[in-house]
């Protein structure tokens, strides 16, 4: 934006280049006091002082690696256009270029998602005279013969035209946090929620997010989708459009990015996880990846330090709980990703391997922190994961739990040391239980986890009150003495009743009084 006639402010570059670089090629003499050029470049904002002579002209020499997006400006919307339109075409020139394919898919498919929802929103953009279809994961899944749990739409309308269109016909919009990035989301019969999204080319881009210029050119937006397997379009004729042959590499069950597997790395860090996600989802065999997709990878897996550990953590878990996950996993390790992941320098890929094995064969699922948690040494590594993944509650605890009380099944072939747990952890009972039951996958011991699935601890029968008649001081003292008569309990399997455990009070009074009178 170009703030007033001489001064020139909040004018947005998109660069590889040095700040020297983009300062060697940019001439701004301003009037008398110093002014200054505030240069951005992927978020980062940067003040070139501008000196104190007078002069009102604003040379900028045109360099190839340099694209300028300036918003249009009040005193100079011609220069704001120009330049916002050399930037577009640059991003375009990078853009691989595509072949149409088309083909149809099966009938009895198309029946199951057009549902009245569905008709009724592809109704009201064709009664407009827009362009909508349905784009990326349903059209994938479609192919593979599969019925999508969501489905994302894409449309030529703009976010405006497409407000204007919901707000005419008393539809009601929900979620507005995507509409900078083209994104409205309808509810249609107050039934169900759809994301539509305008087409768009992403001019700039930080590794993470992107600014973003909308278009009505669907090859343009398949040419800057992740994979060729979510690049392709689904019209309501049931007719798939596929620039990039995705639906053949889809058949072949090859994962491949868009064009360039390094810009595209490059323009979003997230998908080197992505890949490997699709990858374990989609591949008919562990462990065959093209090469130049791998070396794409280990050069830039330095961007993940830019993504934030709840987006790292949410394809991670996926990962771990997918196909091939144990040789996905490996081979992330391999690369060299572990540190950028919040896992150590040296994951431990032996034990990591030990428990995948150990698991393959086991009917119940494991929750990917098991193992996750194979990897880390001890309860530091599962520290400093947590600080990088942020995860939540449950699984920073399950982690810990883990790392503590694995292989306690290998010293004591019994469910008691898990029972004794149980009844003395401040940690809601639920929680624990569901501990206890991964350590025991982690360990293999399905015959205990099978017995202390089918135990419930009973009620423990001594109460606060029932100490009190029996004289027990308040405070610390009665907290021991229920702790020993917790134990007492416990070493009866549960059986003693509240007057046996009542009986043991005198002696259990008896030695912590000598323990007070030790101190």
């Amino acid at each position: 934006m170009i703030a007033s006639s001489y001064m020139f402010s909040n004018l947005r570059i998109a660069s590889s280049a040095s700040w020297k670089e983009v300062t060697d090629h940019v001439n701004c003499l301003l009037c008398q006091s110093p002014r200054f050029f505030i240069y951005f470049s992927c978020g980062t904002r940067r003040t070139f002082h501008g000196v104190s002579s007078f002069r009102t002209q604003f040379n900028f020499k045109w360099k190839p690696d340099i694209d300028i997006i300036a918003r249009p400006a009040r005193l100079f919307p011609a220069f704001a256009r120009h330049y916002s339109s050399l930037a577009v075409q640059k991003r375009i020139e990078t853009l691989s270029k595509g072949t149409l394919r088309t083909m149809k898919i099966d009938n009895e498919l198309m029946v199951r998602i057009l549902t009245p929802e569905v008709k009724e929103l592809a109704s009201l953009f064709q009664k407009n005279n827009y362009e909508l279809r349905l784009a990326g994961g349903p059209v994938r899944d479609l192919l593979m013969g599969k019925i999508p749990v969501d489905l994302d739409f894409a449309t030529t309308a703009t976010p405006d035209q497409m407000k204007t269109m919901f707000e005419a016909e008393g539809i009601r919009m929900i979620n507005t946090k995507g509409e900078k990035h083209g994104t409205i989301t309808a509810r249609i019969n107050d039934k169900e929620n759809f994301e539509v999204t305008t087409l768009r080319i992403d001019v700039v881009t930080d590794g993470r997010h992107a600014e973003v210029e909308f278009t009505t050119n669907w090859e343009l937006d398949a040419a800057r989708r992740d994979l060729t397997v979510n690049s392709m379009f689904l019209d309501f004729n049931g007719q798939v459009q596929d620039y990039f042959n995705g639906s053949e590499d889809l058949r072949l069950r090859n994962v491949r990015f868009v064009g360039d597997a390094e810009q595209r790395i490059q323009e979003d860090y997230l998908r080197i996880l992505r890949y490997f996600r699709f990858y374990g989802r989609l591949a008919k065999s562990p462990d065959q990846h093209e090469e130049h997709t791998l070396e794409a990878i280990r050069k830039n897996m330095l961007g993940l330090e830019r993504i934030s550990g709840e987006r790292i953590w949410t394809e991670l878990k996926k990962i771990f709980s997918g196909n091939y996950s144990k040789e996905i996993v490996l081979r992330m390790l391999d690369l060299g990703m572990a540190p950028y992941v919040g896992l150590p320098q040296n994951p431990d890929t032996v034990e990591y391997t030990h428990i995948c094995e150990r698991v393959e064969g086991l009917k119940f699922t494991v929750n990917p922190i098991t193992a996750l948690t194979a990897l880390l040494k001890n309860e530091k590594d599962g520290v400093a994961l947590n600080a990088r993944l942020k995860l939540s509650a449950f699984e920073r605890d399950l982690c810990l739990f883990l790392l503590v009380h694995r292989k306690t099944t290998v010293v004591e072939n019994s469910i008691r040391p898990f029972q004794r747990l149980l009844v003395f952890s401040k940690n809601k009972g639920t929680d624990v239980r569901q501990w206890v039951e991964e350590v025991m996958k982690y360990d293999g011991a399905i015959g205990l986890l099978e017995e202390f699935r089918n135990w419930q601890l009973p009620k423990f029968p001594v109460s606060g009150n029932i100490l009190i008649e029996n004289k027990v001081p308040a405070g610390r003292t009665m907290t021991r003495v229920m702790n020993e008569l917790k134990d007492i309990w416990i070493d009866s399997n549960f059986t003693a009743t509240a007057d046996e455990l009542v009986t043991s009070l005198p002696q259990i009074l008896k030695e912590v009084s000598t323990i007070k009178s030790n101190k």
